[in-house]
């Protein structure tokens, strides 16, 4: 347990650095949309799909361009596709948000996750609901990194 709450707290700390910075915490929605995002990164960490149902909406959508076509997949399936375990690289990997932008009940933010072989950059439109604040667009590119 003491893993994931310095865990949880390291999140925390990348998802705020970056908010700070652009004045997003003067925001009174910032922590909302934040918490949703440490649930999408803790997800990535742990492998856990519960974390990830907990920040995306019923009705999210994952979009991604793949050997020049445009592919998609509903929420339920990427979820399913979690581990359920982190991965055996977890120590190397590294996450951040590095745009955060915040207007009434609608957010968008940019999230790197910074992997050994794999460097990931999404793309999230988010939506305040009555469940809180919920991720329901994901665009992202993957750039493989070149072997050493």
């Amino acid at each position: 347990m003491l893993k994931i709450t310095s865990l949880a707290m390291a999140m925390g700390l990348a998802l705020a650095a970056p908010a700070m910075a652009q004045g997003v915490d003067q925001n009174p929605e910032a922590a909302g949309v934040r918490a949703a995002l440490d649930h999408y990164i803790a997800g990535h960490a742990t492998g856990s799909g519960a974390e990830h149902r907990q920040a995306f909406h019923d009705e999210a959508k994952l979009f991604w361009m793949r050997d020049g076509k445009f592919m998609q997949r509903t929420d339920d399936e990427y979820i399913a596709g979690s581990p359920g375990k982190p991965a055996d690289d977890e120590a190397q990997r590294k996450r951040i948000v590095q745009i955060l932008d915040i207007t009434g009940d609608v957010a968008v933010a940019k999230v790197v996750l910074d992997y050994p072989t794999v460097t990931f950059t999404d793309y999230m439109s988010m939506v305040k609901t009555e469940e809180g604040w919920k991720i329901v667009n994901k665009i992202f590119n993957a750039k493989p990194k070149a072997k050493s």
